[in-house]
């Protein structure tokens, strides 16, 4: 491995001796074990190795940002020289800068060393799982990897953070099938710094593949009412970040797009609901532990019992805002478990659908939303009926966080969030 320490010091005299006044740069090493399956069978193991030098640095109150992924001294002068270019041709604004110095801190996360032995017997014995609990399953394909990543982090008013992470991540894609049924595909992600359970033991994989088996049966849904929608621990991370993009992102708050923009500690949700920011939750796996702008990560409340208590913002929007950086730029969501068992909540919906995945355009500037229900079951007198295709859904988001039902008790880690099943009421659904 490089001395990736040294690049960064190298970096830093360059910038300044070409006239940065304040600078950030960001150096990495990463290494990655990886399986492939496709069509059922192991077609691929492969180890990749990848570096890169990311500077940006400001000149007069001018941006400039560039991008190398070669440490030889060509390289890095040549990364410094365009990024001072950059600055130099870009356009002044005294809302750019970086964070103050902070603490120097060196991080170790995850298991940083790979056992390739261990890692590729519970691949092995994921697919055989699969194929013995779930024979209509046929899996399209399975990328397992392992990623260790070495990254120094610095900047010009003296903070540097340096990183050793690493982590197993298996994502996959499957369809189920019978005789000439098929179904669409489905996909299932688990990050994890562990070996010492079955892969289909985690996240919300077993479920996933008993609910695409499933859908081989289609029920007929037919007419149009207003009922509740559950969204599942994975579809419902999808609605979230929709909303806080709506209403709470960089761009929105910019632009004053936001119907948010004047709500903060008031109430934009129901009183039960709390979403929050987690990337040093143990939960989480190799968390933030910095920002892109050189702030130390902290975990942070977005809605805190239905009232907004922040925005996600980077350090500049919050500069030419007025409003506060975010904590944390991670999207660690995490949504602690509610009162309510998972069948308890399905029990008590008169009319409504339990939705798997979402497929729909960028919802409007006032959180409308539109679209088609995947991997979805109606749910009528409290009952699973069975599995529906092609029906569509039209809602708010912001109504949508106002109209909660329920939160179920239970909740799914997979190493990135970790989120429960929520119900919402006052969703238009429509049959055929």
């Amino acid at each position: 491995m490089t001395d990736i320490k040294n690049i960064a010091e190298k970096t830093r005299q360059l910038l300044l001796d070409a006239g940065a006044e304040k600078a950030q740069y960001t150096v990495s090493e990463t290494e990655k074990h990886e399986f492939n399956v496709d069509g059922g069978e192991f077609s691929l193991f492969r180890t990749l190795f990848d570096r890169s030098l990311s500077l940006t640095a400001y000149k007069d109150q001018k941006k400039g940002s560039a991008f190398t992924n070669q440490f030889d001294d060509e390289a890095v002068e040549g990364a410094v020289t365009d990024c001072i270019k950059s600055a130099e041709s870009g356009v002044a604004d005294e809302s750019y800068d970086i964070a103050p110095g902070q603490k120097n801190e060196i991080f170790r996360e995850g298991a940083y060393e790979p056992d390739i032995e261990l890692f590729f017997n519970r691949a092995r014995e994921l697919m055989e799982n699969i194929r013995s609990r779930h024979p209509k399953i046929l899996m399209e394909q399975m990328i397992v990897s392992h990623d260790k990543t070495h990254t120094i982090y610095q900047n010009t008013n003296g903070t540097e953070f340096e990183t050793f992470k690493g982590a197993y991540s298996v994502s996959l894609m499957y369809s189920a099938h019978e005789g000439d049924t098929t179904t669409s595909f489905f996909g299932s992600d688990i990050y994890t710094d562990k070996l010492d359970r079955p892969f289909i033991e985690l996240g919300s994989l077993e479920k996933d593949l008993s609910d695409t088996e499933a859908q081989l049966s289609i029920i007929p849904m037919e007419g149009k009412f207003e009922g509740v929608i559950v969204l599942t621990p994975g579809s419902l991370g999808g609605f979230l970040g929709n909303a806080i993009s709506n209403f709470a992102s960089d761009s929105v708050i910019l632009e004053k797009t936001s119907i948010w923009l004047d709500k903060l500690e008031q109430q934009v949700a129901d009183q039960r609901l709390t979403i929050s920011m987690r990337p040093g939750d143990s939960r989480i796996v190799c968390g933030q532990r910095y920002t892109a702008d050189g702030f130390r990560a902290e975990d942070y409340d977005l809605i805190k019992d239905g009232v907004l208590k922040s925005f996600l913002l980077s350090l500049y929007v919050a500069n030419k805002s007025g409003f506060a950086p975010a904590k944390n730029t991670s999207f660690s969501l995490v949504i602690e478990g509610g009162d309510t068992p998972y069948e308890d909540m399905i029990r008590n919906i008169k009319k409504g659908l339990i939705i798997g995945r979402f497929s729909g355009g960028q919802p409007g500037t006032n959180g409308d939303f539109s679209g088609v229900a995947k991997n979805s079951f109606l749910v009528e007198d409290g009952q699973i009926k069975g599995a529906v295709s092609e029906t569509m859904i039209n809602g708010n988001l912001a109504d949508l966080l106002n109209n909660l039902v329920a939160i179920s008790k239970e909740t799914v880690a997979n190493g990135n969030s970790v989120l429960p099943y929520m119900a919402f009421d006052k969703v238009v659904i429509s049959g055929k």
